[in-house]
């Protein structure tokens, strides 16, 4: 079988260790600021490509991601992994705010197309929105066989052979080639860019594109109406005895 070639999509998202603060007008959550880095699920999908690349099943790999100009770094993160050139899909600040799963999944098939990708990879969803839904609508866009959460991934010839955790146990599917697949956290774990690879990057290609040029529109037909910190949870009480309980559930209406 010919080397396959990669297209990995990765996500700039708040840092999982930032303390989340919403916007005093409720719009949204205070992103000025605010450290961002690679969606961790997305590293997952990268670190996969990069290992199958290693072992010279792809021969490829291309790092995409949908955004401002700061999404550069999180491309820069990847191809410091072992990615070897980049896509930007420019998007200014505020029209990346409302960018949901369809349209990334509309510029994400489009990318494939173009770029005649056998093997689409994407984390299963991103820590800010956790949507779950960008991996499956590509997948129904392009008309390609997917295998969502993966856990264990392995090419036989021109199928894929692909482990999943389902909630009965594990699930194994054979995806014919080109296939979308969207990573679980017990895939593997991503390496740490070495700081002559991180220093490489820099080097490597990104090409900036509109998604105009890919005859795509972005426009949302989701408005956020109101962004609220959750309520916070009061302080608990102590019973002496089940009677108590008993007694104190019917006080708050809860039997």
């Amino acid at each position: 079988m010919a080397e396959l070639r990669a297209l990995v999509a990765v996500k700039r998202v708040i840092d999982f260790a930032v303390k989340i603060r919403v916007k005093p007008d409720k719009s949204g959550v205070v992103t000025d600021g605010v450290k961002h880095s690679m969606n961790p699920f997305c590293e997952i999908a990268v670190e996969e490509a990069v290992r199958l690349k290693e072992k010279k099943l792809v021969k490829e790999i291309i790092a995409v991601s949908c955004g401002p100009p700061q999404c550069q770094e999180t491309i820069r993160t990847a191809l410091a992994m072992g990615a070897d050139r980049g896509i930007h899909v420019e998007v200014p600040a505020a029209q990346a705010e409302s960018l949901g799963p369809l349209q990334v999944a509309r510029v994400l098939a489009k990318l494939a197309e173009k770029e005649k990708v056998d093997l689409l990879l994407l984390g299963k969803q991103a820590i800010d929105d956790d949507c779950n839904q960008t991996g499956q609508m590509t997948a129904g866009l392009l008309d390609w066989p997917q295998g969502t959460f993966a856990s264990q991934l392995t090419l036989e010839g021109d199928k894929l052979k692909l482990e999943r955790e389902i909630d009965g146990g594990l699930e194994t599917l054979r995806l014919k080639l080109p296939a979308v697949v969207t990573t679980d956290l017990r895939l593997n774990e991503p390496r740490y860019a070495t700081l002559p690879n991180i220093m490489k990057a820099k080097k490597k290609k990104i090409e900036v594109l509109k998604a105009g040029d890919l005859g795509v529109d972005l426009t949302s037909k989701i408005s956020v109406v109101s962004v609220e910190d959750p309520p916070q949870r009061t302080a608990g009480i102590k019973v002496e005895t089940t009677e108590d309980l008993v007694a104190k559930l019917r006080e708050v209406g809860r039997i």
